[in-house]
């Protein structure tokens, strides 16, 4: 039996988890402050519309996904696990790291399942790229830098740090397997207090260093994570066409008589099966829900990804 899910939250992003759980057989019910809106979606999807109020109580509702401005999230995400609803929040998770371990001990205490849309970690690319670092086709991980800059979307109470890096935060901790121990932060505000530019720079137990550069007030689109190794580099570029998206470098650096010496070879496409992560995250999370096993993208990877936009944070809020 599919669980029957509702999604709290019919905005953009909300509309497009509405979608594709409808086509994953498991949309239930939409709910919204906006009962028009939610009501627009139901007659759409033929699902029910719920109101906010009424949701977390409901019987019938298994699970939640919550789409809400991110204040919202852990409030709610508390009311719903307490009321035995397994839930997967957007990002950010929450606005402080506090609140985000309340509502997932609360989770816990309460043995619901957490997730997080963390949805660049359901990309087959990134699947794929994974897998050869794990394989040691890499050699050993030296440096991760990540780019994601474009134009748009504007809020009023995320900036661009906010927005756009806890994706590229996620690709990198599944890499490094542990939290930095020392991140620092430059933000550039442009159009008014919130940042629109922003560097963060970390630093692992293992010597790992990593570089993340986020901008909402760009000319043009770059998504483009990267991966430095002994034995080869690897690129993810997101903007490329499938049958380009992941590129391994096999570039040989070396001294020769107190000099450097280097060989650049030309890429290596490297093959990916095609899929939308966010139908590949939802039915990551469908199955979560049936078979109580922990998301790939948990509760405590959320804590360690708003714990670096915290500390990289300039004047946020």
């Amino acid at each position: 039996m599919k669980p029957r899910i509702a999604v709290l939250g019919c905005g953009y992003w909300g509309s497009n988890h509405i979608r594709t759980l409808k086509g994953l057989g498991a949309l239930y019910a939409v709910s919204d402050a906006n009962r028009a809106r939610a009501e627009g979606f139901a007659s759409e999807q033929e699902c029910l519309a719920i109101d906010p109020d009424v949701l977390f109580t409901r019987p019938d509702v298994d699970a939640i996904v919550m789409a809400l401005p991110p204040q919202y999230h852990a409030e709610s995400a508390i009311k719903a696990v307490e009321n035995g609803k397994d839930v997967l929040v957007e990002k950010p998770i929450a606005l402080t790291v506090p609140d985000a371990k309340r509502a997932v001990a609360a989770a816990e205490a309460n043995d619901r399942v957490f997730m997080v849309g963390h949805v660049l970690r359901f990309h087959p690319a990134f699947e794929k790229l994974k897998e050869l670092i794990d394989q040691g086709e890499l050699g050993e991980v030296k440096y991760i830098h990540s780019h994601r800059l474009g134009l748009g979307k504007f809020h009023t109470e995320n900036d661009a740090l906010w927005d756009l890096a806890p994706h590229d935060l996620s690709m990198i901790l599944a890499i490094t397997g542990q939290a930095p121990i020392e991140t620092r932060g430059e933000g550039a505000a442009v159009l008014d207090h919130l940042s629109d530019f922003a560097h963060l720079h970390m630093r692992f137990p293992n010597g790992l260093r990593s570089h993340l550069f986020a901008s909402r007030l760009n000319p043009y689109r770059e998504r483009r994570l990267t991966v430095v190794g002994t034995k080869a580099m690897a690129v993810f570029d997101d903007v490329e066409p499938w049958e380009r998206k992941l590129a391994v470098y096999r570039h040989a650096v070396w001294q020769d008589s107190g000099h450097w010496a280097f060989t650049a070879n030309e890429p290596t496409y490297v093959p990916v099966g095609e899929g939308m992560p966010l139908t590949r995250e939802l039915e990551h999370f469908i199955s979560c829900i049936q078979t109580r096993a922990t998301p790939r993208t948990s509760g405590e990877e959320a804590i360690t990804v708003l714990g670096i936009l915290t500390a990289g944070s300039i004047g946020h809020g």
